[in-house]
């Protein structure tokens, strides 16, 4: 193996002024694209209000949006080899911003669904291709620790975003809750095009126009299905089957393409799943998402519809979750790279089992103490686990891998997201409709109580594969067939 250049990372492993800039750029568009994910979903009343449309017509300002970040993200990794990082995260920022400010000037509700699938169009490659830069940028050697930056916006998104829209909705106005993306992103175009080096044609790998054709719309119509679920009630009705059954064959049929003999660039290369660690990260990853954004869901609605709270008193005593979280984010994320990822998911996932066990015995009355407590145990286990996940996968790519490895995980991520939250929204509607008439509190914190079950069954399953991952530092680095990787850096 030759030796290091001068450009690999510091023996300590530390952040240097350089990654540390570029992770400002990065975090600025990526607390933009998950924080829209959910500030919307406190508007839903007034939209329906101001628009004059009913709770499932407003309920498209939420799903057009999932839609256009899933049929965008499968881009991400094609787009960045093609134009370059920076072009593409450019203008991915431009778009996020137009739609930004055209959903704030929004006339009817086709139009704000129409602006709002605009902003997923930009918003939909922030993250994979932010990702990509933070990668290379640092190195495998600290991938731990530039995920442990990026997940603080992961983290917070679902929590800070009911809270900042019900704060903006009650106080200001609705059209800020799009309003103030503009001067975060502006901040973000201008900072990203003095920091990022222009890294463009780096290569002219052929359009994948099949891959396309089958992944983009496949996940779309698969996730409209799925969302269909919150409506239905049931996974069982023909509008969430028909379409779910759809977008599954069609991602079936590009996973066939995909590894078919003689293709040698495909829109996502799935080969990468040769590598045993980015596997069996895909496998955690994926069940400790559906748990979590499930959850995510269960944790406000418990405080407003059965203990009365208002929603900007509900995201804040959810708040210590978040707190926790920041505690061990970023130890976790250096010491992942020393020591490996395994025993820190595994320690998180325990701690997160902890935490939301307390919440199965949810009564009307529970005290806020303990709930708080709970959450800041389940936060503390999420800063544990939740990055380095996300760092063994990419540290074992070869540099070239880099930009496939980090659009499979955002897929993985928008996929498991959705599912988790249908998954979990569904049940807790059959356990409401179970306990009759009328709904005492006690009787609806028990059907919370019972929801949370599945999600802490999630979480103890996602214990199995994380046995697998890397409980020692990886010093040789593989990319997917075995070969060694060297550490990438941007100046």
């Amino acid at each position: 193996m030759t030796e290091p250049s001068s450009a690999a990372p510091p023996a300590d492993n530390k952040l240097d002024a350089g990654v540390i800039k570029i992770a400002v750029v990065v975090v600025l568009g990526a607390i933009m694209s998950i924080l829209d994910t959910t500030v919307v979903a406190v508007a839903q009343n007034t939209f329906q209000t101001v628009f004059h449309t009913s709770a499932s017509g407003a309920a498209w300002t939420a799903t057009g949006y999932t839609l256009a970040l899933a049929a965008v993200i499968p881009l991400s990794s094609w787009a960045a080899a093609r134009f370059g990082t920076k072009k593409v995260y450019l203008t991915s920022l431009v778009l996020f911003v137009l739609g930004s400010v055209l959903c704030a000037f929004a006339w009817n509700i086709g139009s704000l669904v129409a602006f709002r699938m605009l902003q997923g169009a930009g918003g939909g490659m922030l993250m994979p291709v932010g990702m990509m830069i933070l990668t290379r940028a640092a190195g495998p050697e600290r991938v731990g620790s530039v995920m442990a930056v990026l997940g603080v916006p992961m983290l917070l998104g679902p929590i800070m975003g009911p809270i900042l829209g019900g704060v903006l909705i009650e106080y200001v106005s609705w059209h800020w809750i799009f309003l103030i993306n503009v001067p975060i992103g502006v901040l973000a175009f201008f900072y990203a095009a003095y920091v990022l080096d222009n890294d463009d044609e780096t290569s002219r790998p052929p359009f994948d126009f099949i891959g396309l054709l089958l992944l983009s719309p496949g996940l779309a119509v698969f996730l409209f299905g799925v969302s269909s679920s919150n409506d239905a009630g049931t996974f069982l009705a023909a509008k969430v089957l028909i379409p779910m059954v759809i977008g599954a064959l069609l991602i079936i049929a590009f996973i066939a393409h995909a590894l078919r003999k003689g293709n040698h660039n495909p829109l996502i290369d799935l080969r990468l799943f040769r590598n045993k660690t980015l596997s069996w990260t895909v496998v955690t990853f994926s069940l400790f998402l559906i748990a979590f954004f499930g959850a995510s869901l269960l944790f406000p609605q418990y405080f407003i519809g059965v203990r009365g709270e208002s929603t900007l008193m509900a995201g804040l005593l959810v708040a210590p979750q978040g707190l926790g979280a920041m505690i061990t984010m970023p130890v976790a994320g250096r010491m992942t790279d020393k020591i490996g990822p395994g025993k820190f998911v595994l320690a998180g996932i325990v701690l997160i089992a902890i935490g939301m066990g307390v919440f199965m015995f949810l009564g009307a009355g529970t005290s806020y103490w303990l709930l708080g407590a709970a959450l800041f145990v389940q936060g503390l286990g999420m800063g544990m686990s939740m990055m380095p996940m996300m760092s063994a996968a990419l540290a074992t790519l070869s540099a070239d891998k880099v930009a496939d490895g980090s659009t499979l995980v955002n897929v993985v991520q928008q996929t498991a997201a959705s599912i988790g939250t249908a998954i979990i929204s569904v049940i807790l509607a059959s356990n409401l409709k179970s306990i009759g008439l009328p709904p005492t509190a006690d009787k609806m914190a028990g059907a919370f109580g019972d929801t949370f079950i599945v999600a802490v069954v999630l979480i103890v399953v996602c214990l199995a594969p994380a046995f697998f991952l890397p409980r020692k530092k990886v010093s040789v680095h593989t990319d997917a067939d075995g070969e060694p990787a060297a550490p990438v850096m941007m100046h």
